[in-house]
């Protein structure tokens, strides 16, 4: 399958590691890391992980208070968001018409 990041999800990362990076150098790196391991983990078994009402899964972050909601069509699965877990619940799920 291929692993997608719509447009708004990988704005979110890109400033979500600039952010971190600001706070102390490396940071954004680690987190960016820990991105990349979460979305492998994704593209590896995209249904390891429950499919909710609407439609999507989510994958948390084990460190970072950041979760990866994603949804799949077809071939494709779609990164909705790089969503922080305790910030604006829900905000990203009109993205799910995309």
């Amino acid at each position: 399958m291929i692993v997608e990041f719509l447009d708004d999800a990988r704005q979110e990362l890109i400033e979500a590691a600039l952010w971190y990076e600001g706070k102390e150098p490396g940071l954004g790196k680690r987190f960016r890391d820990e991105i990349a391991f979460v979305v492998d983990r994704i593209g590896e078994d995209p249904f390891l992980w429950q499919e909710r009402d609407d439609g999507y899964r989510r994958v948390n972050c084990p460190i970072f208070p950041y979760y990866i909601p994603y949804f799949i069509r077809g071939e494709k699965i779609i990164l909705a968001a790089v969503a922080h877990a305790h910030r604006k619940p829900g905000y990203w799920q009109s993205r799910l018409t995309s």
